[in-house]
């Protein structure tokens, strides 16, 4: 009870069949195939592309800890305390 046996996927595949048509389902197959090796072949570019000698370098920002203490450092040279 409640699985779906052979009868039930027999019907949904006969339906599936009558609406989209054996052209259609092909088709669609077709272009499905097409997008996983389009997918692949830029994820081959992507890695060969990523080589360590070509990595840019990010940095992080300056913290707001560090900007305010170069702000209050600015203030007390500037006032002479």
């Amino acid at each position: 009870m409640g699985g779906i046996g052979i009868w039930q996927i027999l019907i949904i595949a006969l339906v599936v069949l009558v609406l989209f048509g054996r052209g259609r389902i092909s088709e669609m197959m077709g272009d499905f195939g097409k997008g996983i090796s389009s997918f692949k072949k830029g994820m081959s570019e992507e890695e060969s592309s990523a080589d360590p000698a070509h990595a840019k370098r990010i940095e992080a920002p300056a913290s707001d800890a560090s900007a305010s203490e170069t702000k209050s450092a600015e203030t007390s040279e500037k006032t002479g305390s």
